[in-house]
């Protein structure tokens, strides 16, 4: 059974730093491109950075430059560190997996609140 929990969400003031994980089970993790999206109230999800198998990373334009993604194959885990926070930061973070030909995994989200 595939899981992905997240973890290290919660309430920080703007200009402050959190640091999300997500631990995989269930899946050859090195073997995934693992991304962080990212949900608003009342708006689309979005996508919010990626890393490849290789460990080449890509973000969204809005947090290039504040959020940076990695991960620990040896731990079966992917972070987000997310610095610089802005109240437009504020949603729920979902971890996400995918491989191709093995399909693709969600985790269950853990919610961010930037303010003051």
């Amino acid at each position: 059974q595939v899981q992905l929990v997240e973890s290290g969400g919660g309430l920080v003031q703007p200009g402050g730093s959190l640091r999300l994980s997500c631990a995989a089970s269930g899946i050859i993790f090195s073997s995934y491109v693992m991304r962080w999206y990212r949900q608003a109230p009342g708006k689309q999800r979005e996508l919010v950075a990626a890393i490849s198998s290789g460990g080449n990373t890509n973000y969204a334009g809005s947090v290039r430059g504040r959020f940076t993604i990695s991960r620990d194959n040896a731990k079966n885990t992917v972070y987000l560190q997310m610095n610089s926070l802005k109240p437009e930061d504020t949603a729920v973070y979902f971890c996400y997996a995918w491989r191709l030909g093995a399909g693709d995994y969600w985790g269950q989200g853990t919610q961010v609140a930037v303010s003051s």
